[in-house]
């Protein structure tokens, strides 16, 4: 990749003698925050990779165990690999071209591309996908927390488990003390460097899963309770071929990050370091996902589901198996309590600048700032509370947004070339992006419409 190769040398400087490239960016023009944030000389290496791996990895980890329990741990584990270098490639394009048009957001490159109407495009997207990503993050932590039914059968949830069923177990109750008390004062930050502790804390919280994951796995190896796990899927006929495409919408979004890019870049005290931010943070969730995915499949098999954290419900056949349940599921709620302020920054932005195109930057001000993040942050209360049967739609519109996000708009914004600095290879591999992520929103449309189908039927 040419990542590195996107920033002219006399870059590597200070960030406070970056002037303002684009005035008409909507999301985050690099000299809006040298105007507010005159002590901030720049953004560091590892806050960046920090901030850009929490971007990535969110909810999609607890599903790609069950892509092993269907493509086989050797396909499998390829195309999570294989995706990285993908979604490094369609990174890259849109930095190569930002630089070329001296675009300092995601929303100006569109604008520059295709006009206005690029660029609502893309700020409509990114409020697709990352409010319905926040909504089911908030449904899934109070799950977790304080339980859910389904079916007529209640599953106890943490607390309810520990200190039985009482008022402030409540599902309510226990997202609004998370709402007010972690959600609002981590979503008040108008930089996204000043999470960079936070988003630290999210990464190890992921890997703490990881370590009880493999230990468990370890432990009943040594036991001989675990069956030689499947390495390649098993295809009898049409139909088991057919369900392998079903797990490419999960593969094609598990690296979605291209929204925080700009955003992460713009804040780095020296611009050429991208390059290293971009592959550090990628290697790092690759790991993290082939590790999660391999472990998680080797411990439950085929009874794998598709959201891993489920099997930990369960007895898991070792001794203090209550305990090790408890720990993998508050570890998880709490990563997803500390992705929810990096997920939200761009959706805030994105929505100043979808209803104000043509106000002064959001960071200076106050007012309007603290009215978009409280009417943002009590939509996404009021749904995770009254509509939490919207996972499947969540998870529906999740998938198309962030395709468009992490492929077509990379890809389009390439085969229009308005720069002519596209390669052939460019173009080739620009194509094939458009073709996986339509091929996988189809895919996806058919899959939901089929479960819905599916499970009226049976009501009936």
């Amino acid at each position: 990749m040419t990542i590195g190769n996107l920033a002219p040398k006399k870059e590597k400087k200070s960030r406070k003698s970056k002037g303002v490239i684009d005035e008409n960016a909507p999301l985050l023009p690099k000299g809006q925050e040298d105007v507010v944030f005159d002590e901030f000389n720049g953004a560091s290496f590892t806050g960046a990779v920090f901030n850009l791996s929490t971007t990535i990895v969110g909810a999609g980890i607890m599903a790609l165990p069950a892509t092993m329990k269907v493509l086989g741990l050797v396909l499998g584990i390829s195309m999570i690999i294989f995706m990285a270098f993908l979604t490094e490639a369609s990174i890259e394009l849109i930095l190569r071209f930002s630089r070329a048009g001296k675009s300092a957001s995601y929303g100006g490159l569109m604008g520059e591309a295709f006009g206005k109407y690029g660029k609502v495009l893309l700020q409509i997207s990114v409020l697709v996908n990352n409010l319905g990503v926040l909504i089911v993050y908030m449904i899934i932590i109070g799950d977790v927390l304080s339980g859910t039914s389904s079916s007529g059968v209640h599953h106890a949830g943490v607390l309810e488990g520990w200190f039985g069923e009482h008022w402030w177990t409540g599902r309510a109750i226990i997202l609004l003390v998370t709402t007010l008390g972690i959600f609002a004062p981590l979503s008040c930050f108008k930089r996204i460097d000043s999470l960079s502790f936070t988003s630290a804390l999210s990464v190890a919280l992921a890997v703490v899963f990881l370590v009880i994951t493999v230990g468990i796995t370890v432990v009943k190896l040594f036991n001989g309770s675990i069956a030689m796990p499947r390495l390649l899927p098993d295809v009898t006929d049409v139909s088991s071929f057919f369900k392998l495409f079903t797990v490419v919408p999960v593969l094609v979004t598990a690296y979605i990050c291209h929204y925080n890019v700009h955003s992460i870049h713009n804040e780095l005290e020296d611009s050429t370091q991208i390059r290293g931010v971009v592959q550090t943070s990628l290697a790092l969730c690759s790991s993290v996902y082939i590790m999660t995915s391999l472990f998680g499949f080797l411990l439950f098999g085929d009874g794998t589901l598709d959201d891993v954290l489920a099997n930990f419900d369960t007895n898991l056949g070792i001794p203090y198996s209550s305990v090790l349940n408890d720990a993998v599921r508050v570890s998880y709620a709490a990563h997803l309590m500390l992705v929810f302020p990096i997920v939200f920054f761009p959706l805030r932005l994105n929505l100043d600048g979808l209803l104000f195109p043509s106000a002064r930057p959001l960071v200076l001000d106050n007012m309007r700032f603290a009215l978009v993040t409280i009417g943002l942050i009590s939509v996404i209360f009021l749904g995770a509370n009254f509509i939490p049967s919207i996972w499947d739609a969540f998870q529906f519109t999740g998938a198309t947004a962030a395709v468009c996000l992490g492929f077509i708009f990379p890809a389009a914004i390439t085969l229009k070339d308005r720069h002519n600095i596209a390669t052939k290879k460019d173009k080739i591999l620009s194509v094939f992006m458009i073709v996986l992520a339509v091929f996988s929103n189809v895919v996806a449309i058919y899959s939901d419409a089929y479960a819905l189908f599916k499970n009226s039927s049976r009501r009936e």
